[in-house]
């Protein structure tokens, strides 16, 4: 699995992405039972409200070889700071509808 990485950019001041990095590691979390080796292709955020550069980058990242692209929970599930993005939907269906049906998404990592 080659995974891009999209992270909050609001997040991103006070979050390096440890768990994300470690769940993806570990195998836990949205990475449990994957048994192919994970390799990180890249990590960028969205771009900021409303997510306006995230289509961008997940195209730039699936044309550097990334077979998954992955929603940081900062986005979907507010981690750390309980705030879910409410264009957490809007953005993933752009990005998906962008890369087509080959490009799987994983909505969150921990």
């Amino acid at each position: 699995m080659k995974v891009g990485l999209i992270r909050c950019m609001q997040t991103e001041e006070y979050c390096p992405a440890t768990t994300d990095l470690k769940f993806m590691r570990e195998k836990k979390g949205a990475f449990e039972g994957v048994e192919e080796d994970i390799e990180l292709v890249g990590i960028v955020t969205c771009g900021g409200c409303p997510g306006k550069k995230a289509v961008l980058r997940a195209r730039e990242m699936a044309e550097r070889g990334a077979d998954t692209i992955v929603f940081a929970s900062c986005i979907t599930r507010g981690n750390p700071i309980g705030m879910p993005c409410p264009f957490e939907k809007r953005m993933r269906e752009a990005v998906q509808k962008d890369l087509g049906e080959d490009i799987k998404i994983i909505t969150y990592t921990h």
